[in-house]
């Protein structure tokens, strides 16, 4: 990955605490050359329209909150600037705070994003509305979701699918394993790659007769994996202290081995379903979210064009 240009994006509903901010500045002191985008997209629907005020003031406080926003903007590029990066800011004012970064990333043309992971609601998961999820799906350059700004990155782990059951294209994992081994590589991190798998649960496979012997249909599944990821490991140089097979439910599997291994940063792969598969079973990437306790970064195929931007 060369990274050249990154994006920040900054929450509007806080001055305080932006976690992807802390991520950036440690970015810049490896990548030295490096330039900055700081967008912000702000909207307060009592500054739409309403009865009580006319059109021309309500323009008006809108110019003032984007004008204060700018100014914050200037503040948060202030010391990225000072250790001699470029820094342009930019803010807007619109509702659906998602289709303006993607229209953002389209006209920056970042090598990649930042943006603070946050935690969702429970209606939020049920309705597949919040802009991380929204940005999992369609955002087409890498999104580094930021959950552990101050940890330094120490290990960074590809999380690769080499029987590809979720329906990847096979090239992503290998740019999955080359993003994640360049990145170490540049920040003096140890690499890791990881391969998660889950037998159909004994009460189904066992207990419905789709198995006679659920153990030696176990071993047969864990054997199959076993040999796809070792296959995988060899024709990419991975060591065997680089490979983890895990077992179980990813969204279970792998934050227990991130919080056990101390990865700092998983790499993934996700690509765009329909809205109805994505309710019916899901993205890996978004059922980690709220539970992988290190930053992700979310990597798309080669040729990936964001269905959601119109023609």
């Amino acid at each position: 990955m060369n990274i050249q240009h990154i994006m920040v994006v900054i929450d509007p509903t806080s001055e305080n605490e932006q976690p992807c901010m802390r991520r950036a500045e440690q970015l810049a002191g490896h990548y030295r050359q490096a330039r900055f985008t700081l967008f912000v997209c702000d909207y307060i629907p009592e500054l739409e329209g309403g009865l009580l005020f006319s059109n021309d003031l309500l323009t008006e406080a809108r110019n003032k909150l984007l004008g204060h926003r700018e100014e914050y903007l200037d503040r948060l590029a202030a010391p990225l600037r000072a250790r001699g990066h470029i820094v342009n800011t930019t803010a807007v004012w619109g509702k659906r705070f998602e289709r303006h970064i993607l229209r953002a990333v389209h006209e920056q043309q970042p090598d990649i994003v930042l943006k603070t992971g946050q935690r969702h609601s429970l209606l939020k998961r049920l309705v597949l509305s919040n802009s991380d999820w929204f940005l999992i799906r369609y955002c087409p350059v890498p999104l580094w979701l930021v959950k552990q700004p101050d940890a330094p990155l120490q290990h960074i782990c590809a999380s690769v699918d080499p029987l590809h059951e979720a329906d990847k294209p096979a090239a992503l994992d290998h740019k999955i394993l080359d993003t994640a081994r360049k990145l170490a590589a540049e920040v003096g991190a140890r690499l890791s790659a990881a391969h998660c798998y889950n037998p159909l649960p004994h009460t189904l496979a066992f207990d419905t007769g789709l198995v006679a012997d659920y153990d030696g249909y176990a071993e047969d599944v864990r054997r199959q994996h076993a040999d796809a990821f070792n296959a995988f490991a060899s024709a990419s140089a991975l060591s065997e202290e680089q490979q983890h097979l895990l077992t179980g439910y990813p969204e279970q599997a792998i934050p227990q081995f991130a919080a056990d291994k101390g990865v700092n940063l998983l790499v993934m792969g996700a690509i765009s379903r329909s809205r109805i598969e994505s309710a019916l079973i899901g993205h890996t990437a978004e059922r980690l979210l709220e539970d992988v306790p290190c930053d992700m970064l979310i990597i798309k195929p080669d040729g990936f064009e964001d269905p959601s931007r119109p023609a």
